[in-house]
């Protein structure tokens, strides 16, 4: 049974059977080629038999496997890697066919080469996901053929293997990695002014040129007879909470990825950001009832925690309840916090219906505003009108986008912090507004 599972037959094979059929049809007006096109007949018929011997005498022809990340990185490219090793005494062609989850939507996969006697060979190859969940790879399929090309033998491996997809961990460590070393302006971060002294006083240095005259220690100065400055750092273990708001809103795609899941990874990137940099971390998100709520901790380990949370973080199809979310913050979230809101509003009026709430946690708390711009909307802005039809769509297009610009003012005029935002420039302008906090001291 194993051996009919196995067992393909080549397409030159058919081509053989062609040329032969061919034959018979003319052997019958030419009488001489009879003999010969049945001694082609028993000659392919023996080299078929042989064909099957040279791929079937070996009992372990291929050794394969594949090599997947232990976690998916979601809307990033990971890198799947195959290996494979031939087993047999001779050169063979090999045709590779992976069944790709059926998230991708990809049925096309295949790569050829060739490998000598004992010979290993890796192919690397890049997936994207745009959605968290579970990423079930089916076979791998390793069709094997000799020069002969008569027939092909199929190898299976790693049947069903199961990769979870995460929020964008490659984001995240790119992240990491740059404010560890302090580096984030290379990505576009901005460097901000800071305003007065609120950071907190972290040691008495020797003046260098350049420093503030308005921190010069004078008693230092008088004992050590030279001058000497306070120097001062960031205020640490400011409590900061990432709001994911979870309706239909936040169910709109852009570059194939949802908005839910562009606030999810920003969220990931910058809550390790803010766990860094020594503040407390907390991640709430809400529809028609608060779904996730976990309190602000600045243990390093709480990353973790909150990974898991965004990985089931999933989008509701219904209004979401900012009165809930009020009434949930104002119980639950007693110290002044930071509260970063990713939500969207595609009309004003759906803004100022919930602008009362929003005016209630920004009393007590600093509260920024977090919303997108319709990149579609703004290709049919830049794109030139053809015709009549084309005028009406960027004109109605052109509305769209001011009213996005009018819901930001709107929301500053009651000062309440905003970010309106591309969803791919989302976690560089969330971090660029977390630097700028920290360093004007408003929270």
């Amino acid at each position: 049974m194993n051996f009919f599972k196995s067992f393909y037959i080549h397409n030159t094979f058919f081509w053989y059977i062609g040329i032969l059929a061919s034959g018979f049809t003319i052997s019958y007006w030419i009488k001489e080629l009879y003999p010969i096109i049945w001694l082609a007949t028993f000659i392919l018929l023996g080299l078929f038999f042989f064909d099957v011997f040279l791929l079937y005498s070996t009992k372990k022809g291929i050794e394969a496997y594949r090599t997947t990340p232990q976690k998916l990185s979601n809307s990033d490219y990971n890198p799947i890697s195959l290996s494979f090793k031939n087993g047999y005494p001779f050169k063979i062609k090999i045709n590779i066919i992976d069944e790709l989850p059926v998230q991708f939507q990809k049925r096309d996969f295949t790569y050829t080469t060739s490998l000598i006697k004992n010979e290993k060979k890796d192919y690397e190859y890049s997936v994207r996901p745009v959605d968290r969940g579970e990423y079930i790879f089916g076979n791998l399929n390793i069709f094997t053929s000799t020069f002969l090309r008569i027939i092909k033998r199929r190898y299976v491996f790693q049947k069903n293997q199961m990769t979870p997809v995460y929020p964008s961990i490659i984001q995240m460590q790119r992240y990491d990695f740059l404010a560890i070393s302090n580096k984030l302006t290379e990505v576009g971060l901005k460097k901000i002014r800071r305003i007065g002294h609120t950071q907190e006083f972290e040691q008495i240095k020797d003046y260098i040129s350049g420093d503030d005259f308005r921190t010069v220690n004078w008693k230092a100065t008088a004992k050590r007879n030279q001058l000497m400055v306070n120097q001062y750092q960031d205020e640490k273990s400011q409590p900061i909470y990432s709001i994911i708001d979870t309706g239909r809103v936040m169910k709109m795609p852009f570059n194939g990825l949802k908005l839910l899941d562009y606030a999810i990874n920003s969220t990931l990137a910058f809550s390790n950001v803010a766990l860094k940099k020594n503040d407390k971390t907390g991640l709430l998100s809400f529809s028609k009832k608060i779904e996730t709520f976990l309190p602000a901790i600045q243990k390093l380990s709480h990353l973790n925690t909150i990974l898991e949370k965004l990985y089931n973080i999933t989008t509701a199809y219904t209004d979401s309840d900012f009165g809930l979310l009020y009434a949930h913050i104002k119980r639950k979230i007693n110290h002044r916090s930071l509260l970063l809101f990713y939500t969207n509003f595609e009309h004003i009026s759906a803004l100022q219906r919930q602008l009362p709430f929003l005016n209630a946690i920004a009393k007590k708390h600093v509260l920024v505003v977090i919303f997108f711009e319709n990149t579609e909307l703004e290709n049919l802005i830049l794109k030139d009108a053809e015709d009549l039809q084309g005028i009406y769509h960027k004109t109605i297009a052109e509305k769209f986008s001011l009213e996005k610009r009018l819901m930001q003012k709107e929301l500053q005029k009651h000062g309440i912090q905003t970010i309106l935002t591309k969803p791919e420039d989302l976690t560089i302008n969330t971090i660029n507004k977390y630097l700028e906090i920290k360093a004007r001291g408003l929270l």
